[in-house]
């Protein structure tokens, strides 16, 4: 097996590129250093490479199985229980009260990336759980509070994110699940939801649900969505009883097969019971809390997997022989290797190009995030959180499309052979495509960015994030990169910031549709620019630490100039006509007649 993800890029990315040790000089990060950093790195890589790949494709290949009613997920799911909560790297930046180490998002989120590519299903159990008892931490009473925290922290109790109903889809406005009071206590719970990865499995005593429901008399549409803890088995007198939730199947997914994706049934028998978190009619402000942690979470995995099919290719890249030299015309003359190639040289910069650039923005949306909560004034944690709202639509949607790409791109590579499971590459591709859709589909996540976070606040969001793109133009140009990339870049950042205030004008004129019909393409134009910005800063700090590089290091740099180059000569070239195609309005799906498709 090759290598999941760069050692020396992720150390690059981390110190180089982000300053994460900068982080420490901010009260809540004090106590961490370089050598805490590095500990929790390497104990993620021992994890990754020598317990969590091995399991991958046995998960794989036997998913868990509906047995009477229960499931019952692989026997290596089970094994690796002990070694990934003794890793603990999803509670590991809460405070010590709750468990954790208090450690900077920025270095938790390059550590999963480590445990996502080796083995993102069984990871996936995790960081569900670390969401759902991070909203009872924040909005839930006491008494939930000491009921299911030390149980949901220690991982002796697994959690979910019940929010998906088979009439409603993404369409949470119309969450029928009913919950009416309940004069034992709390609620009595009736409804059922469908695609909730891991709602059940035989690894641990109970599953907490956070559910969505509507509260009897709550008004219509996403206001009257109330936020409930539903356990699979409530506490009676000191002991577990059922609490009226069933499993009616368990879907059959094309990939992250390791973790069962189940429809669950809720108070069949009238006696399911909830309990209320926080206030009545606030579940999805509640809920959108672990949504957007989550999407920041997709956008790693989709770039972990991006990264590990990456590296299988280059190394099947690298030792398959294949053809000889276009210049070549001796056909006795010994094979050469297929990246000798052109063509195959192309697809390994592009998917490098992808994987790598999405591990940067993944992790720049986790520091923007260290400092929205962290941050040394208000001022600065203010500034961040508009930055955060703006990067996770981005962070979610960029790997995640861009990753279907890269990941197809090396099953290409491996032709023939990448189309068989005989190659772990088809596997990769298979669970990529997920990533595009789960918490929040790319056309969800397009209408978030153009429609509520570049908008919101007469463009505040926007305006930080132009901030921050110049900042890093102007190191680049200290650092002595080349002018045109840095002039390239300032180009499309301008044309970026006079299209949105075009489309912000569509929207005070109260055409809507018009502002958001391209909300797709702004997307894509946002990731392209967003990905620009994170290979030029990478770029300078490259450059900064050029001369007094040698050996793997130089050559790392090496790299990291030459996917820039290819970034800004490839893809930032297309920012122009996505702007141009946004600005005219083209209506063309629009309006075509129903009986013109």
């Amino acid at each position: 097996m090759t290598s999941l993800v760069s050692d020396p890029f992720v150390d690059f990315a981390l110190y180089d590129v982000l300053d994460a040790l900068s982080l420490c000089a901010l009260p809540a990060f004090a106590e961490h250093s370089k050598e805490t950093f590095d500990m929790v790195l390497d104990n993620a890589r021992k994890l990754a490479r020598d317990v969590m790949l091995p399991a991958y494709r046995p998960m794989d290949q036997e998913p868990p199985r509906f047995v009477d009613g229960k499931v019952r997920v692989h026997a290596r799911m089970h094994s690796l229980m002990k070694p990934m909560i003794e890793l603990d790297l999803t509670k590991a930046t809460r405070v010590p009260e709750s468990g954790g180490m208090m450690l900077p998002n920025t270095v938790a989120t390059l550590a999963m990336t480590y445990t996502a590519a080796a083995n993102l299903s069984a990871g996936s159990y995790f960081t569900l759980t670390a969401g759902a008892s991070h909203l009872i931490e924040a909005f839930g009473s006491d008494e939930l509070k000491s009921t299911y925290l030390a149980k949901m922290n220690a991982c002796e109790w697994l959690g979910t994110m019940a929010l998906t109903e088979p009439h409603a889809g993404s369409s949470l406005s119309d969450v029928a699940t009913a919950a009416t009071p309940d004069p034992r206590g709390g609620y009595s719970i009736r409804g059922s939801k469908i695609f909730i990865s891991g709602g059940d499995q035989d690894l641990t005593e109970n599953i907490v649900h956070l559910l969505l429901a509507r509260i009897a008399g709550a008004a219509p549409g996403t206001k009257g969505i109330s936020l409930f803890v539903v356990p699979k088995r409530r506490e009676n007198g000191g002991a577990l009883v059922g609490n009226d939730v069933h499993t009616t199947g368990v879907l059959h997914k094309m990939g992250w097969r390791g973790l069962p994706s189940v429809a669950l049934s809720f108070g069949d028998e009238g006696d399911c019971r909830g309990w209320l978190v926080g206030e009545p009619h606030q579940g999805l402000r509640y809920m959108f809390q672990m949504m957007n942690e989550a999407r920041i979470l997709v956008g790693l995995q989709a770039a972990a997997t991006a990264s590990a099919a990456y590296h299988e290719a280059l190394e099947y890249a690298r030792t398959r022989p294949q053809g000889r030299s276009v210049g070549s015309r001796d056909p006795r003359s010994p094979q050469v290797p297929i990246i000798a190639h052109d063509d195959v040289r192309r697809m390994l910069l592009r998917q490098k190009a992808i994987a790598q650039g999405s591990i940067l923005l993944v992790a720049r949306g986790a520091r923007t995030s260290d400092l929205a909560h962290h941050g040394a004034t208000p001022a600065d944690r203010d500034r961040a959180a508009l930055l955060l709202d703006v990067l996770t639509p981005l962070a979610k949607t960029f790997p995640a499309e861009r990753g279907f790409e890269a990941t197809a791109l090396a099953v290409q590579v491996h032709g023939g052979y990448g189309y068989t499971s005989e190659y772990q590459v088809e596997s990769y591709l298979r669970d990529q495509k997920l990533n595009t859709i789960h918490e929040g589909t790319s056309g969800i996540q397009s209408l978030d960015l153009l429609g509520r976070k570049v908008m919101a606040g007469g463009g505040q969001g926007l305006r930080v994030f132009v901030v921050e793109v110049e900042l890093a133009i102007a190191r680049a140009r200290a650092a002595g990169v080349e002018s045109k990339w840095c002039d390239a870049l300032a180009s499309e950042l301008e044309r970026l910031g006079a299209l949105t205030m075009q489309l912000g004008a569509l929207g005070l004129e109260g055409k809507a549709e018009e502002m958001l019909r391209h909300s797709a393409d702004y997307l894509e134009l946002m990731g392209i620019v967003a990905i620009a910005w994170q290979w030029l800063d990478a770029a300078a700090a490259a450059k900064e630490r050029y001369a007094e590089a040698t050996g793997d290091r130089r050559a790392l740099f090496d790299g990291v100039l030459r996917a820039t180059q290819y970034w800004f000569a490839t893809e930032l070239t297309r920012a122009r006509s996505l702007s141009e195609l946004i600005a005219s309005g083209d209506d063309s799906y629009a309006k075509i007649a129903d009986d013109a498709w």
